[in-house]
């Protein structure tokens, strides 16, 4: 039996913000390039653990709240909701391929349309 792989696109939404617009994630194509433990990862005593094989995975807004991560902080961003667990995770991955690959820049990945379509 296949393992679940998750669903081939998520649509991620910020709670209680109506901007910026839902953030449309292609997980399939992510799948295609990248490891589980690129993205993923899990929490044990309030702290973030890396993801091993076989771990559970959880939606991001179960850890990235306020009750679990309250004032939480990586720089300027607020760990403690999804909007900033997106940014500082996909938006830095984003800026880190544009680096390596400059071609990319022209794709326009590490702007906000990439993810927010108008």
């Amino acid at each position: 039996m296949a393992a679940d792989t998750g669903p081939e696109t998520i649509t991620l939404t910020a709670t209680g913000s109506a901007k910026p617009k839902p953030a449309t994630f292609p997980h399939k194509k992510h799948q295609e390039t990248l490891k589980c433990a690129e993205c993923h990862h899990g929490m044990q005593d309030g702290k973030q653990v890396p993801y091993t094989e076989g771990m559970k995975i959880e939606k991001c807004e179960t850890c990235h709240n306020p009750e679990k991560l309250a004032g939480k902080t990586k720089g300027a961003l607020k760990l403690d909701t999804l909007k900033g667990a997106g940014h500082g995770n996909c938006v830095e991955c984003h800026k880190e391929m544009v680096k390596k690959d400059p071609a990319l820049k022209a794709k326009n990945i590490d702007k906000c349309a990439t993810c927010h379509k108008k």
